[in-house]
């Protein structure tokens, strides 16, 4: 029995080419859709309603993203249907991100570029560094893991926190007390109904005087008015590549917040992000062509 699998570009058809018991079709968004196909892969951090897909493919079976994050099709999609990520395709990529922002932070790298445009040597100075600090990773799946070995990599000690305590990780509930005696905080976390403002005014006042937020989550993570509070204060410092609202809108105080690497959601935006993406993509299709649970799934609020 071959299945049909509906991908939104050629690069998918190429990716999936060979892969036995499949039909592979490139779909056009703004045609109608197949109805006999079992197997749904979006366009990257497609923004499309679920409802769009779900109404025209009643035999839809799987959801196969190409991204981590699942928020916008949870809760959105029947029950019956089985949602699976790209977990693994862009873990990377996001962690040299964040890796590369407290870096930033801490040498003044954007201070340094308004020296060169100033052409005054003598504005050199000495800078904090990333090195021996405590850097506290909200999120220990791929991409939390990911970061630990760049953090330390560094020279810089990283203590991951997950959902639940297991061997090497914290709880989710030990963030309070661990918030104090960390100097860095980067947010890796899903965007589920647990972590939706989990990042606000309580959060943030816990962390130390100095202290680095590093978001590269999802914006609603983190209320927006209580870093913005932080940040003009100037207690605390902040890297964010994603933001609530997004997009930003040109007026937003956020441009012009002290203390603030902002870059607009690219992360994940590298040479190659589909290829990556589709290799994981393939294999999770193939795994289910095959009658085996793909490995990706998410389950419930995951």
């Amino acid at each position: 029995m071959t299945i049909r699998v509906l991908v939104p570009d050629e690069q998918g058809v190429a990716a999936l080419a060979g892969i036995d018991g499949i039909d592979t079709v490139h779909y056009d968004r703004a045609a109608p859709l197949p109805g006999d196909a079992e197997v749904l892969v979006p366009s990257f951090l497609a923004t499309t309603d679920p409802a769009h897909y779900v109404e025209q493919l009643p035999s839809l079976r799987l959801i196969q993203l190409q991204t981590t994050g699942a928020e916008n099709w949870i809760g959105r999609i029947p029950e019956h249907v089985l949602l699976s990520t790209a977990r693994g395709a862009h873990g990377g990529s996001t962690a040299e991100w964040a890796l590369g922002a407290l870096i930033a932070v801490y040498r003044e790298l954007i201070g340094f570029e308004y020296v060169r445009k100033a052409r005054d040597w003598s504005l050199r100075r000495a800078t904090d560094t990333l090195q021996d600090k405590r850097v506290l990773v909200l999120g220990a799946g791929d991409l939390g893991n990911r970061m630990k070995r760049r953090v330390e990599a560094s020279d810089a000690t990283c203590t991951l926190v997950g959902t639940r305590a297991r061997d090497g990780v914290h709880g989710i509930d030990e963030v309070p007390d661990l918030l104090g005696s960390h100097d860095a905080v980067v947010l890796m976390v899903p965007l589920t109904d647990a972590t939706t403002g989990l990042v606000d005014a309580e959060f943030l006042a816990r962390m130390p005087d100095g202290a680095v937020l590093v978001n590269a989550a999802r914006g609603k993570v983190v209320h927006t008015d209580a870093l913005l509070a932080e940040l003009t204060s100037g207690r605390l410092r902040a890297a964010l590549d994603v933001t609530d609202p997004e997009p930003l809108p040109a007026d937003h105080p956020l441009w012009s917040a002290p203390g603030l690497l902002l870059t607009p959601h690219v992360a994940g935006s590298v040479h190659d992000y589909l290829r990556r993406a589709y290799a994981v993509v393939a294999e999770e299709v193939a795994r289910f062509a095959a009658g085996e649970e793909p490995r990706n799934l998410v389950h419930g609020a995951y």
